[in-house]
């Protein structure tokens, strides 16, 4: 920290400081249009192909700053012009026009430096040009930054409209008379600028780096240009800024380390982003497997709760080919959501977990009869999908597949599909001495179904509760007693008895 302290208190690392602060700022918002319309190579092309610029700039007024920068800016701009050109008028690929444009000008630069440094009296270090000499920083170069920075700025915030509606939808754009290409030139214009004021900063081969990075990293953060363009300035000043004191306190080169910066943060945002991070994902797969595990135990323990209201631990683990942890660790998350009842070895599904077990019964058959009478798939073809579709798809979609179907009660195996829940019920055990009810259509199981016809109840029936006790529940049935199990009773549901019209 003593080292960081003792180093700005020298005027050319508080200029080094405020001129990568500025790059930062200017490329981080610059890079959003170009990541968005998949112009990175051209950004990594433009940044080559000014070193002819400079070689020009140089011949005509010596080592000038303003020289570089304005042959820098027409070399920028003749190599976009090029670029363009082939790729619309010679039968090259987009990317192989790129390629060659500043690949050729890159060495064409390369090569004029190198002559010009084996002059008396010449002094340009090619190395300053490629990777940057951001502690040589001088007053013109920071004021030239500057003012580059403000124009960059104020040119996207006046013609941001523009930026936006080209970039996302470029046919409606030329459709409603933008100028399409034009505002692609300018863009290419203001690239060219915030690459040769970034030339002293982290040079041409890393000024790339600055461009796309931060806005890259943005790009994972939100779903809206205008926080992305405001992210990315900000992620750009950190990375440049923070580069910089990396590089003095490590004593290692300032260009390298804002690019491992800038890198370091991306990768950060890859793992951690809110909505597109690794972890993110990883974590709404990992949960949608356990809840499509739980649902799938939840259905298991319906169909095998048909032969018995008590359900051992043990079956529903042979079933589902679960080892005693995992299956453990399922039953306490239904018992929390109060979808059943732990009993020791047993366990028993309440009425919430009934339904809901039904429910996923229900879709699953309906999906499979969808298959064979829609699809025209066979009998072994369509477990599978259907078992992925129950979990997915929403129900009124359900509800649209069981109309199309002309609301079947059997699926393809023979197996009854189960009605629709559509609202709370009271229970059979539930009413009170002498209280009169109808035996509802809507029962939760054909298993219900069934044993009130082993009794003859039929839907519909009116049944009054006369006695209840530990044995069960005796009611008058149609002015005929019957004698029904409490567990029965608890499952058969009633509904309120129609008024009589007077």
């Amino acid at each position: 920290m003593s080292t960081l302290v003792e180093v700005f208190q020298y005027d050319y690392a508080l200029r080094a400081l405020l001129a990568s602060a500025m790059v930062g700022i200017m490329c981080g918002v610059l890079g959003c249009f170009i990541v968005l319309r998949n112009m990175s190579l051209i950004g990594d092309a433009l940044s080559h192909a000014i070193l002819p610029g400079v070689v020009a700039g140089f011949l005509v007024a010596g080592y000038s700053v303003l020289a570089f920068f304005t042959g820098s800016v027409i070399a920028g701009l003749v190599a976009a012009v090029l670029i363009t050109w082939i790729q619309r008028n010679v039968r090259t690929r987009e990317d192989a026009a790129i390629g060659i444009v500043f690949t050729s000008m890159f060495a064409i630069g390369v090569m004029g430096i190198s002559w010009l440094t084996r002059q008396e009296g010449v002094h340009l270090d090619l190395k300053d040009f490629l990777f940057g000499n951001i502690l040589g920083i001088s007053d013109q170069d920071l004021w030239l930054t500057g003012l580059v920075l403000v124009f960059t700025l104020l040119c996207v915030a006046v013609f941001y409209r523009y930026l936006f509606i080209t970039t996302f939808e470029s046919v409606v754009a030329r459709t409603i008379g933008i100028p399409v290409g034009a505002i692609h030139y300018f863009l290419m214009l203001l690239l060219s600028f915030a690459v040769v004021a970034s030339l002293q900063s982290v040079g041409v081969i890393l000024v790339v780096a600055m461009l796309i990075t931060p806005a890259s990293t943005a790009y994972l953060l939100t779903h809206r240009l205008r926080t992305m363009v405001w992210l990315a300035g900000l992620l750009g000043l950190l990375s440049t800024t923070l580069g910089l004191l990396l590089a003095i306190f490590f004593e290692t080169t300032p260009g390298p380390a804002m690019t491992v910066t800038a890198t370091g943060l991306y990768l950060l945002a890859v793992l951690f982003a809110p909505q597109r991070g690794l972890v993110r994902a990883a974590l709404r797969r990992w949960r949608k497997q356990n809840r499509i595990l739980t649902e799938d135990a939840l259905k298991q323990a319906v169909r095998l709760s048909e032969a018995s209201s008590r359900l051992p631990r043990q079956a529903l683990r042979e079933r589902m080919s679960l080892s005693n942890w995992r299956l453990g660790r399922l039953l306490r998350q239904l018992e929390r959501q109060g979808a059943i009842c732990l009993q020791g070895p047993l366990l028993e599904l309440t009425e919430q977990g009934t339904q809901e077990g039904y429910a996923l019964v229900r879709a699953h058959r309906l999906w499979e009869t969808y298959l064979v009478q829609k699809m025209g798939l066979e009998l072994d073809q369509i477990h599978e999908d259907a078992e992925r579709y129950e979990h997915i798809l929403p129900s009124h979609l359900l509800d649209e597949v069981e109309q199309s179907l002309g609301n079947p009660r059997l699926d393809p195996h023979g197996s009854p599909i189960p009605e629709k829940y559509t609202g709370p019920f009271p229970s059979l055990a539930s009413l009170r001495q002498d209280e009169a009810m109808l035996i509802s259509q809507q029962q939760i199981s054909h298993r219900v179904r069934a044993e009130l016809w082993s009794l003859g109840v039929r839907p519909g029936s009116r049944v009054v509760l006369l006695e209840a006790g530990e044995e069960g529940v005796r009611v008058q049935v149609d002015a005929e007693e019957r004698l029904i199990s409490l567990s029965l009773a608890e499952k058969i549901r009633v509904e309120p008895c129609m008024p009589s019209s007077t």
